[in-house]
C-alpha cells in the first residue's frame, strides 16, 4: 500500500493530465461494448491436476453436445443451461446480464464480442474459471450505457500505462550488481 501511495504521489502530476472526451469514450465503446451473455459452465479450480482439468474439459465437451442435441428437440439454451450448467448462474439459464469489459474474464469477453450478432453461441472457452460455451443475448446501444463509467474504464487504462511506463523507465536505469562473497569473518 505504501509503494502504490508514492508512485501515486510522484505520479500525481500525469495523472491529473488525463483527459477524456466523449468523442474517446464512444470510439472506445465500438471496440468494448456492453454485453449481455448467458453461459454453461464447467468449473476448475485454480489448483486443480491434470486428472481434474482432463474431466472437466470432457464434460463441458459433452454438454457441448448435449446442447445440440436439445435444441434440435425444441429447447433453448437457457433451459439447458439451468438443466446441466455449474455455478450461480445456472438458475437464470446462465443469464449473467449486461457486463462491461473490466467485469468479465478477458477471454470471456473477448470470445462473447466476437460472436458479433445477439444469438451466436461459442465453441468451448477455458477461462481462468473452468470451461464455457457462450451465448451472446445483448448488445446495449452506446446511447444506453453509463458513460462515466466508461470514462473511469479509460482512465483506470491510461493510468495504468503510465504506471508501466514510469516502471519500465526505473527497470532501464536500474543497476544490478550480484556480489557472490560468502566469507565470514
Amino acid at each position: 500500500v505504501l509503494y502504490h501511495s508514492l508512485l501515486d504521489k510522484k505520479l500525481a502530476g500525469k495523472f491529473n493530465e488525463i483527459q477524456i472526451s466523449d468523442k474517446e469514450v464512444e470510439s472506445y465503446y465500438s471496440k468494448n461494448p456492453e454485453i449481455r451473455t448467458s453461459h454453461i459452465f464447467v468449473q476448475v479450480r485454480f489448483d486443480a491436476n491434470s486428472a481434474q482439468e482432463k474431466a472437466a474439459l470432457e464434460k463441458i465437451t459433452k454438454l457441448q453436445t448435449t446442447l445440440k442435441d436439445e435444441m434440435k428437440k425444441g429447447k433453448t439454451f437457457a433451459e439447458v443451461a439451468h438443466a446441466y450448467s455449474e455455478g450461480v448462474a445456472a438458475a437464470t439459464g446462465g443469464d449473467i446480464d449486461y457486463q462491461t469489459k473490466d467485469k468479465l474474464d478477458p477471454a470471456y469477453y473477448d470470445t462473447a464480442v466476437k460472436l458479433g450478432s445477439v444469438g451466436n453461441m461459442s465453441g468451448i472457452v477455458r477461462t481462468q474459471f473452468g470451461y464455457h460455451i457462450i451465448k451472446l443475448t445483448g448488445m446495449r446501444e452506446f446511447k444506453d450505457v453509463d458513460k462515466g463509467h466508461y470514462k473511469r474504464i479509460i482512465f483506470d487504462e491510461k493510468r495504468a500505462q503510465i504506471y508501466d511506463a514510469y516502471l519500465d523507465d526505473l527497470k532501464k536505469k536500474a543497476k544490478v550488481s550480484i556480489n557472490y562473497n560468502l566469507k565470514k569473518d
